[in-house]
């Protein structure tokens, strides 16, 4: 059992950063999969990055993979997000799962976060 608590996140302005931490507790949290993914109002969940618990690889959307940077340590994993623009307004989420493949689906994580809204202004 993983339990996910999310930080960070708010208020920027467009060209800001912003750096949400994912927060786990259990003593197998290196054995999962972790990713982030954003929903905007009246869209599907998207994927944005992913630290695999495996090998330390980490993939990202190519849209982001500029701007976005995914971290982990022994029990977080943070996103760093820079040059945010209101695009990039969502509710983020960080998610856990025992996967190695298909990280950008949603479906294949089991844990999830309780959601952090990121509010860029123009």
């Amino acid at each position: 059992q993983v339990q996910l608590v999310q930080s960070g996140g708010g208020l920027v302005q467009a060209g800001g950063s912003l750096r949400l931490t994912c927060a786990a507790s259990g003593r197998t949290f290196s054995m999962y999969t972790v990713g982030w993914f954003r929903q905007a109002p009246g869209k599907e969940r998207e994927f944005v990055a992913a630290s695999l618990w495996s090998g330390g690889t980490t993939y990202s959307a190519d849209s982001m993979r500029d701007r976005f940077t995914i971290s982990r340590a022994m029990n977080t994993v943070d996103l760093q997000m820079n040059s945010l623009t209101p695009e990039d307004t969502c509710v983020y989420y960080c998610a856990a799962g025992r996967l190695v493949s298909a990280t950008a689906l949603p479906s294949n994580y089991n844990y999830w976060g309780q959601g952090t809204q990121v509010t860029v202004s123009s």
